[in-house]
């Protein structure tokens, strides 16, 4: 990325909103963003098109622009053989799922940026990821691709059409569901038994480095251990849930959570931050805060949402995208300590101490002999001990030299923040910020999620009602996904539990309804990636593989059955089952990579709850009962305010709340299972007797 544009001319990039684009908008390459005039112009000059799809806070994006995409040999060669489109895989996941496929298939691998060669009619014949400019290390040197693919594109046409279309006609069985018969327990055990075999006892985590999050599988395992009583799917939730919070992956100054651990300690990480990965994390944290009573989870979550509010939040109150590894060209830079820095801001004493804690060394763990804050090794009452002070003295001490740094850190050159605000994501973040309200007790939380609804749905819908995937600097832009509509409605329905505005549900139904019209596929089931009405592109890809976030498809599933509980409306339901079906053979195939379609698995197997919370809101002991509720982990649960006097409004919106009115002023708890309800609850310790049964 240059600093200074002073003295180049733009390309047609400047005119996009996307950081992405935007970053590129200065390179000698003549790019184009995905547009019909890049493929017309393609077409007229009988030229390749080289596609390169990334996002702004991808660090080898960034190496391939320092290294090609800001070269004047590689630019002219470009620009006279080629037709160059750059694409923000943030903004057009639908073409990044379609051309990443294809990279997977001719390569066995995928990641970013991704570089593909195509036809003028988007038929892709060659695919990569990231090249250096001249051949190094065993791996091919972009100017030697497409010195080679220029040769081919002149004497050998006929092969890379046949190609192009070889891998075309090859695409669209690759998305669609692999059907089955009905899932069962075994798939539930399958998954628990390769979780078992895969964990790492010592730091958490499943497999080797590099560790992601992957925040949905401890989700499963929570669950999992909840039904069955089955001890080790619990403490290998904890232990990784800790784990990830005492090494590096955490921001032990400013909180959050990075991307992933390079080592398999949790200790370095990749340094960038994503709002998906701390919104599914928080509710991780959440979860266990309620199936442990552990405040130590709660805390967590709490420092989360913390660093969203301060650092992730737009004035309007949308949730911006990402936070960069890199800041002045450098991964890492921004976090990392030296013990002399640590000593001037705090004090010789303090400062020995705090480096002590934190894993501060003259030797470093990082590049350069810096160190990256960490308290793997540490043991609070041993570090107390060792400096003779009693352990509360050194928590006072560390939480006020804690801040310090923060203000000295916060003074440094920050990583680049991708500020542009995506449905999908804000969907996430509205969920976990809705739990955490409930879970924490803190209304900030759900003020904050009701805020970005309201900035989704007034800022993020075409005059027709038509979701949109991303807005930045005043334009809302692209019909949404699958991912926006699915997470949003996730979103609206754990707002609906934390503030019983009646308003998220009918919302829910309204994008449930658009969703299905517009997504789901009447042959086969299950819903595509993105609309009938959207850009027809050469696949229609569906998604249902769990990667770093859910699908679409395996969270649309659990929304229809909460919503077929909450509305009575049995089609959701069988929706639902349709879901199953569609995507059994690939669930059984392999159940770890699917534990989203597993937990909605769970929720219709299980046998959900129905709970209903009679009488005056605003009363203490309708409180009490509410807080009892909360404070329970009840995954599989849904949950109703019967307020006094609006009983009427309510029966509407949800027919099986009939007749659940307050006893004698009361407030009154109706518990219902599979069909079956409890008699009526009017005392908080048989509620909380009941809740533990």
């Amino acid at each position: 990325m240059s600093s200074t544009h002073s003295d180049l001319k733009p390309n047609r990039l400047i005119n996009e909103k996307s950081p992405y684009l935007l970053q590129h908008a200065y390179n000698p390459v003549n790019w184009y963003p995905w547009s019909e005039e890049a493929f017309q112009k393609a077409k007229q000059e009988d030229k390749p098109i080289f596609l390169s799809i990334g996002y702004s806070t991808c660090h080898w994006c960034h190496v391939m622009e320092r290294e090609s995409f800001e070269d004047e040999e590689v630019a002219e060669y470009l620009n006279e053989h080629f037709v160059s489109i750059k694409v923000d895989r943030e903004e057009r996941p639908d073409v990044d799922h379609i051309y990443m496929t294809v990279c997977q298939e001719m390569t066995g691998q995928g990641g970013w940026p991704l570089t593909i060669l195509m036809t003028p009619d988007k038929k892709p014949f060659f695919a990569g990821t990231y090249f250096p400019k001249q051949r190094k290390y065993g791996r091919l040197g972009i100017m030697d691709i497409l010195s080679q693919i220029q040769e081919k594109w002149h004497t050998q046409r006929d092969r890379i059409e046949r190609t192009g279309n070889q891998i075309t006609e090859a695409l669209q069985p690759r998305f669609e569901g692999a059907g089955g018969d009905e899932l069962t327990d075994e798939v539930l055990e399958g998954a628990f038994k390769r979780f078992a075999n895969t964990y790492d006892s010592t730091y958490g985590g499943f497999g080797s480095a590099p560790k992601f999050p992957s925040p949905h599988n401890l989700g499963f395992l929570l669950r999992y251990w909840q039904k069955t009583g089955q001890d080790q799917a619990l403490s290998m939730v904890e232990n990784t849930l800790e784990s990830m919070y005492l090494g590096g992956l955490y921001d032990h100054l400013g909180f959050g959570f990075a991307r992933y651990s390079v080592d398999e300690m949790w200790l370095i990480p990749h340094f960038e931050k994503m709002l998906y990965d701390n919104a599914l994390l928080a509710i991780a944290y959440l979860e266990t805060y309620q199936a442990t009573g552990n405040p130590f989870f709660g805390m967590v979550a709490r420092d989360v949402f913390t660093y969203i509010l301060r650092d992730m939040t737009s004035r309007e109150g949308g949730f911006y995208s990402a936070e960069d590894a890199d800041s002045e060209g450098e991964e890492g830079k921004f976090y990392v300590w030296r013990p002399e820095e640590i000593k001037q801001v705090l004090g010789e004493q303090t400062g020995d101490i705090f480096c002590k804690y934190y894993g501060v060394t003259e030797e470093g763990n990082f590049e350069h002999k810096t160190s990256h804050l960490n308290l793997i090794e540490t043991d609070h009452h041993e570090v107390a001990k060792q400096f003779n002070i009693s352990e509360e003295e050194l928590a006072d001490l560390l939480e006020e030299a804690r801040h310090k740094l923060f203000e000295v850190r916060d003074k440094r050159v920050h990583p680049y923040k991708d500020d542009k605000i995506l449905t999908a994501w804000n969907g996430l973040m509205i969920a976990a910020m809705a739990k955490g309200a409930r879970v924490l007790g803190d209304s900030r939380y759900a003020e904050s999620a009701s805020k970005a609804v309201e900035f989704i749905m007034t800022k993020l819908r075409r005059e027709d009602g038509r979701l949109l995937a991303r807005y930045r600097e005043g334009e809302a832009a692209y019909p949404a996904y699958l991912d926006d509509y699915a997470f949003l409605i996730w979103g609206l329905l754990e707002l609906y539990e934390a503030d019983f505005n009646m308003k998220h549900v009918e919302t829910a139904v309204l994008l449930t309804e658009d969703l299905i019209r517009l997504f789901w596929d009447e042959d086969n089931g299950g819903f595509f990636f993105y609309g009938s009405d959207s850009e027809q592109l050469i696949a229609r890809p569906k998604e249902i593989y769990d990667g770093a976030i859910p699908s679409g498809n395996a969270v649309a599933t659990l929304n229809l059955l909460r919503l077929a509980r909450l509305t009575g409306n049995q089609e959701y339901e069988k929706l639902a089952e349709r879901q199953f079906k569609a995507f059994a053979g690939n669930v059984k195939a392999y159940p770890p990579g699917f534990t989203h379609t597993l937990m909605a698995l769970q929720f219709a197997m299980y046998g959900s709850q129905e709970i209903v919370i009679a009488g005056d809101p605003e009363a203490s002991d309708t409180q009490e009962m509410l807080q009892t509720v909360r404070a329970a982990f009840l995954p599989n649960a849904v949950l109703v305010l019967n307020p006094t006097g609006k009983e009427e409004d309510v029966k509407k919106m949800f027919p099986f709340t009939e007749g659940k009115t307050s006893k004698d002023g009361k407030a009154t708890v109706y518990v219902c299972q599979n069909y079956a309800c409890q008699a009526p609850i009017t005392e908080v310790n048989r509620l909380s007797e009941l809740l533990e049964r």
